[in-house]
Formats: C-alpha cells, sequence, structure tokens
C-alpha cells in the first residue's frame, strides 16, 4: 500500500518537475510564460493523437514535444518579436491552448491506448521500499537528469551565465555583444518543448486516455514551483514532491471522506508558495529572488 501512495505521488510529479524546468530555463532569461498550461494542453493531445493513429509511443512524445514547441513559437512571436505584455500574452496562449486542445481532442475523447512501459522489469516494483522507485519509466528517470543538466547548464557553462544575465540585465548583457532577443527564443523554445513532454506524459502514462482540460491546473502549479524553488534547478524536485504529495492527499481525502474541505487542500500549493515569497521578502538574498528583467521586454537599439 505505501509503495504504491509513493509510486502513485512520483508519477504525480513528473509532469510538473519537466514543466517547472523548462519554465525555470524561460524566466531565467527574463521572459515569463502564463501559457504553460494551454502548452502542456496541446502536447497532450497531439501525443495522444499521433499514439492512437499510429500506435508509436516514441512518435506520440515526439509530436507532443513538437507542439509545445509550435505554441511557444506563437507566444515568442508576440512577446520577442512585437513586445507585447508578457502577461497578458501569456493568459492569452492558455486560453487558445485549452480551446484548440478541446476541438482537436473531441474525437478522442473515451479511446484508451497502452501507456508507457517502466523501464525496469515488473517484477522489481515487488522489492519492498524501493520498489517504487523501480516501477517508473524512461521519461520519469529522465526528468531527474534534465534538471542536472539544467543546472550544470546555468551554473557551470558561459552559455549558461549569459542567459541569467538576459534576465538580470539585459542592457548589459547586450552592451557585451550578446544577442538577448536570440538568447530568449532559445529558452522560450526550450520551455515550450519542456511543457509539450509535461502535458505529453500525462496521455501516455499518467492517465493513458484524452478528456479535455486533463492537466487539470497543472500548467499554474508548475508557475507556483518555480517561485517555490526560487529559480533554482536543484529544488525543482523536492517541491514537485511536495506539490505531487498535497495533490495525492486532495484526491486520498475525497476518496476517505475526509472533513477537511478539498478546496483547502487543493490550496496548500499555492500558500506554500506565498510563503515562500515572503521568506524571500525577508531575507533580501539576491540569490533567491527573481531574475530583475523578468517581465521588462527588450528592445535594442541596433
Amino acid at each position: 500500500m505505501i509503495d504504491a501512495l509513493i509510486l502513485t505521488i512520483l508519477m504525480t510529479s513528473v509532469p510538473l518537475v519537466l514543466a517547472a524546468t523548462g519554465e525555470l530555463v524561460v524566466e531565467r532569461s527574463g521572459v515569463l510564460n502564463l501559457g504553460l498550461e494551454g502548452m502542456m494542453l496541446m502536447g497532450a493531445v497531439s501525443a495522444f493523437a499521433f499514439t492512437y493513429a499510429t500506435g508509436s509511443l516514441f512518435i506520440g512524445l515526439l509530436a507532443g514535444i513538437i507542439s509545445g514547441a509550435v505554441t511557444a513559437a506563437i507566444f515568442g512571436f508576440f512577446v520577442l518579436g512585437l513586445a507585447t505584455n508578457q502577461v497578458a500574452t501569456g493568459l492569452a496562449l492558455t486560453i487558445f491552448g485549452t480551446g484548440l486542445s478541446g476541438l482537436i481532442g473531441a474525437d478522442f475523447v473515451g479511446n484508451a491506448i497502452t501507456g508507457l512501459p517502466t523501464l525496469f522489469p515488473k517484477h522489481f516494483g515487488d522489492i519492498p521500499f524501493i520498489g517504487a522507485f523501480l516501477s517508473l519509466d524512461i521519461v520519469a528517470y529522465s526528468s531527474v537528469i534534465i534538471v542536472f543538466l539544467v543546472w550544470v547548464f546555468l551554473f557551470k557553462t558561459k552559455t549558461g551565465l549569459i542567459l541569467r544575465a538576459s534576465g538580470i540585465s539585459h542592457d548589459s548583457a547586450h552592451s557585451l555583444g550578446y544577442s538577448v532577443l536570440k538568447v530568449r527564443w532559445c529558452a522560450v523554445l526550450f520551455g515550450g518543448m519542456m511543457a509539450g513532454l509535461s502535458g505529453a506524459y500525462l496521455p501516455l502514462m499518467l492517465t493513458p486516455h484524452w478528456s479535455e482540460g486533463m492537466t487539470s491546473g497543472r500548467g499554474w502549479i508548475a508557475l507556483a514551483l518555480v517561485v517555490f524553488a526560487s529559480w533554482m534547478p536543484s529544488r525543482i524536485i523536492y517541491g514537485a514532491i511536495l506539490f505531487g504529495t498535497i495533490t495525492i492527499m486532495q484526491l486520498a481525502g475525497q476518496a476517505r471522506g475526509w472533513t477537511i474541505p478539498p478546496q483547502l487542500l487543493s490550496s496548500l500549493p499555492y500558500l506554500a508558495t506565498i510563503l515562500v515569497l515572503v521568506l524571500i521578502s525577508i531575507r533580501g538574498s539576491a540569490k533567491h529572488a527573481a531574475p530583475s528583467n523578468l517581465t521588462i521586454p527588450f528592445i535594442s537599439s541596433k
């Protein structure tokens, strides 16, 4: 019973880790993308549709990633190419993705597919205590590797330093000869690919079917998770497991008839985010603060 609960929490955390890691890179470059929910939904419906049509989970994952990147490119065209308001554009993207995914997926409601296989043989899952950690799929294990690689990229490479500089002071980065817009374009596309992969994980593993709005607010939780992690990749996994646990608590509470209102349990991730913001404000540490130029458009004078 405990192993099954742990496995459910881990699987619930995977899409949060993927989406939040991509958004963290985007925000580190100085761009806030509130369209995460819409990109995840586009990734989810594309992954399911292509997997259902071709029978290939690999093609489904690839379709989800590409769909997220294309949706992110639309966002980038407006906020980077036309310097529109990032908040308004992101919200519009979420509305667009929600509506379009529902339209595309209308014919797939009620259909089911075979989900991603576990990486290790299934009998490994019977091992006490560690069985849950050996019952995951390749995307789940890859999410941990991606977080580590993002940390290495941001804090151990020159390119990562340039990206962080674009988010802290884009004018300074530009004066040193770096293309702020190119850096932000790459970050936005990477964030879109991660959001698409995150969305694809939902119908391909977590719940092997398509239903309209199946992200159920996970995009917003991923956005909160970035703040919760103080824009540090190393904290993404811990935060995702915490938020995943709270999500499972909500479902378990409803199933067991807990007297605690489920709305209160649903609000806990956001309450935790507010608490972290308060602590960051009290500490006043630049290390844990948002990038200074976050949401501020860059317009080159050249």
